[in-house]
């Protein structure tokens, strides 16, 4: 599906967002995503007239099973190592135990973005049953359906939306708005290791009313809330005035 300004692709289990100056790749399982950044960066320098990588995020919570992971993702510092040899970076770790969220983030040294940019990531875990089986070829006969059953839809206001029920079960929704921000919602309903993750970029005051729409939708045991945002936002004020769970 496209905007204006935004393609976005679900691949699978993962999705892909493609702009003017930006792609944003969120993938899951045993993805090699360090991987992908030296092919992207010479099939962008062969098909478009942009240069050098600007700016660099790269994100993820604690491993359910870092055992199952290639060696270089089985550890963020291993990771973090990897991302050294190509950029000069920070890496980051906030929280603690299987909540850990690690972040390595690159900016080139003179690299300034005209707007101000933002993103609201949920990672969710322990989810309703009730909830989690609408995501299944058992109770819902399609995607829409899933889509309209859980409320996924009314999420995000003004969202046209790409979405995929997998068989016998799983689900993944692709997003973008007519001022082309994106969302994204991947979904493993499985009992006994669900997992909810949801991402959006769309303006930082709109936060606090998604991620209490989001919580009531898919009403986990536990989740980890995570805001980026770049040095025009202050998040510190947003984040004391209307973020406050009980």
């Amino acid at each position: 599906m496209s905007s204006s300004t935004v393609d976005a692709y679900v691949l699978s289990e993962s999705s892909m967002f493609v702009s003017a100056d930006r792609i944003i790749l969120k993938t899951c399982g045993t993805t090699k995503l360090i991987a992908a950044i030296c092919p992207l960066v010479k099939l962008t320098k062969q098909y478009t007239s942009l240069g050098e990588i600007t700016e660099l995020y790269y994100s993820r919570k604690e491993f359910l099973r870092p055992d199952l992971q290639d060696p270089v993702y089985s550890s963020f510092p291993i990771e973090s190592k990897q991302l050294d040899t190509e950029f000069d970076g920070t890496a980051y770790t906030f929280g603690e135990g299987d909540r850990r969220w690690y972040m390595y983030a690159f900016t080139a040294d003179g690299s300034r973005n005209a707007a101000a940019s933002c993103c609201l990531e949920i990672m969710m875990e322990q989810l309703d049953p009730a909830v989690m089986a609408i995501f299944t070829r058992k109770v819902s006969e399609s995607a829409k359906c899933a889509t309209e059953r859980s409320g996924i839809d009314k999420l995000v206001v003004n969202l046209n939306i790409d979405d995929f029920l997998f068989d016998p079960c799983g689900y993944s929704m692709n997003g973008l708005t007519p001022a082309g921000h994106y969302a994204t919602i991947h979904i493993t309903p499985e009992s006994a290791f669900s997992y909810v993750s949801f991402e959006t970029n769309v303006p930082l005051d709109q936060y606090p009313a998604i991620v209490k729409r989001v919580l009531a939708a898919f009403r986990p045991g536990k989740f980890i809330c995570a805001v980026h945002a770049d040095n025009k936002i202050n998040v510190t004020n947003i984040y004391y005035r209307y973020f406050s769970f009980s």
